[in-house]
């Protein structure tokens, strides 16, 4: 056969791959070749004509990409989904927050008066050696002097020199003024269950222990302050937004509703992890219910001036409209993005109202270790004392209560409410139950509530059992704690934590993808599980972002 002709351009790369690439330099390509193309090919293919030809008939495949274009297509349904789910989680949570908020009005009031009949006729009854209230009825007492208390010292606020003090301000001073008033409602709410919490725990302490705190008056006395400058703050806001309903130009209502938007600002472009979104979440539920229940403060004294006018009540309803549009606008925005750049499914909603569902049927087992008011008051902040305070002090003064007829309407009212709550609490109990089942949570009802320091006989035999570890060796070096693992569709399974500094464990947990295999001794491996359980986060913070 005889010699085959080759091409320059297969010529140079041939040569190329034969020379030693580390040793010497890779020789050029003739001066006349580029990129194995003749000069004279080029410019006789240079033509704008087959530049706009090539550029009409260029085809492309996405298929050769697949899995790309199905995750972004994922997304696009996930941003769908998130105003249903979140809606949904929403109006769980409202009617949530209703149940609390109605159960002071309803059943506190009853309970006050059993605990009161039973702390009169026990010492009558001669039964020595028993209690005379329980820790529950210790606890409903307090808040039913509490709020009596607090009552009393509302009537000496002018509400009517509140607003017209307010009223005289200029927009922009208005503005900052409702802005700072959030901002401290948020911190209040932060520090206020803990406040009430320590009134509750030191009254139903038992006594067999060693004393370690202040008394129980300085307590009850801290409470009442708290409940009354809150409820005090609470009403600025309502007279601020009052305000803005009565501005003939509606500049600051306008101004007050794009305020809103600037939350999305600060929220979307953070790092997020499921308890962050978690705890925003909840967040969000609290901050809607006292919109709402800000609003009807603000009809009421509007229809209170206008002598109960009904034609003034259309008057109103656009501005309500906007305000509540608004809120809905804004929180659908932020979770629909803050999901997309965290990569968080929409089913992260349904474990939320699991959790939150988990907490409404543990509170009505027989061995519950917490009221569940107190329970909601823990996990969103919101704490109905101050809020139920100040629309009582509303109403009292707004609605004229003169003769039998009006007792009776009175009467009726309150009956009406017993009855909203108790259907209310029926439909919430057997939806958490459904709620409960489908996360497969029935099981952790029946365990014991998880212990902040476990102790030193059960971590070391914990220790002993996962680790191998000798069992001298301190606690503190070599602890492992169980957690219970969170409420996702991941097959459940016991796991072990190595010991973490406390700055780890003040942030949330990291998600199931950046748990890492840690290996221990060089033979075993041991999977690290979330720090922080869903059911673990009962602690309303304002700080629930974390910026990497």
């Amino acid at each position: 056969m005889g010699t085959r002709f080759i091409p320059p351009n297969l010529t140079y790369y041939i040569s190329s791959m034969t020379k030693n690439y580390w040793g010497g330099l890779v020789p050029r390509p003739p001066q006349n070749y580029v990129y194995g193309f003749q000069h004279s090919e080029i410019k006789a293919n240079l033509s704008l004509l087959r530049f706009v030809s090539a550029e009409l008939t260029r085809g492309y495949f996405l298929e050769h990409n697949e899995a790309k274009y199905t995750e972004r297509r994922e997304r696009v349904y996930t941003c769908l989904r998130i105003p249903k789910e979140l809606e949904k989680l929403m109006l769980f949570g409202f009617f949530l927050c209703l149940d609390a908020f109605l159960y002071v009005f309803t059943l506190l009031p009853l309970r006050v008066l059993l605990a009161l009949i039973r702390l009169l006729t026990l010492p009558c009854c001669r039964l020595s050696g028993s209690r005379l209230l329980q820790p529950a009825q210790v606890c409903d007492v307090l808040k039913g002097f509490i709020m009596v208390l607090c009552y009393s010292m509302m009537h000496y606020v002018d509400y009517s020199m509140m607003y017209h003090l307010i009223r005289g301000q200029s927009v922009i001073k208005l503005y900052i003024i409702y802005n700072m008033l959030e901002m401290a409602d948020r911190l209040f709410s932060s520090f206020g269950q803990d406040i009430l919490d320590a009134l509750y725990w030191t009254a139903t302490e038992p006594k067999e222990r060693k004393r370690a705190h202040i008394g129980v008056i300085p307590h009850f006395l801290m409470a009442v302050l708290y409940v009354f400058l809150h409820a005090i703050l609470i009403m600025v806001q309502a007279t601020t937004l009052n305000v803005a309903f009565n501005s003939h130009n509606k500049s600051l209502l306008t101004i007050m509703m794009s305020n809103n938007f600037v939350e999305i600002k600060g929220s979307v472009f953070k790092k997020f992890e499921k308890n962050n979104l978690f705890q925003m979440s909840n967040s969000d539920i609290k901050e809607r219910f006292t919109n709402y229940v800000l609003l009807l403060i603000v009809c009421l004294r509007n229809m209170e001036q206008f002598s109960w006018n009904p034609d003034h009540l259309w008057v109103l309803c656009p501005d309500v409209c906007m305000v509540i549009a608004s809120e809905i606008a804004v929180d659908v925005v932020k979770h629909a993005f803050i999901t997309k750049f965290n990569d968080i499914p929409a089913d992260v909603y349904g474990e939320y109202r699991a959790s939150l569902a988990f907490d409404l049927v543990s509170s009505r087992q027989k061995n519950a270790y917490t009221d569940y008011s107190d329970s909601v008051s823990r996990r969103m902040g919101f704490i109905p004392l101050p809020l139920a305070l100040l629309l009582i002090r509303v109403v009292t003064s707004s609605v004229k209560i003169q003769g039998a007829l009006s007792f009776i309407c009175v009467i009726l009212f309150y009956l009406g409410m017993i009855t909203l709550k108790v259907l209310n609490s029926i439909v919430l109990l057997g939806k958490s139950c459904v709620y409960v089942k489908e996360a497969n949570m029935e099981e952790k009802l029946f365990q014991s509530p998880p212990s902040t320091v476990p102790s030193r006989e059960s971590s070391r035999a914990h220790r002993s059992k996962h680790t191998h570890e000798p069992a001298g060796e301190s606690v503190e070096e070599g602890m492992l704690a169980s957690i219970i693992s969170q409420p996702t569709h991941q097959p459940e399974c016991t796991a072990s934590k190595l010991p973490t500094s406390e700055s780890d464990q003040f942030l949330t947990t990291p998600d199931e993808s950046e748990e890492k295999v840690l290996i221990q001794d060089g033979t075993e491996l041991i999977h690290r599980a979330p720090k922080k359980d869903l059911l673990e986060i009962d602690r309303f913070t304002i700080c629930g972002n974390r910026i990497d």
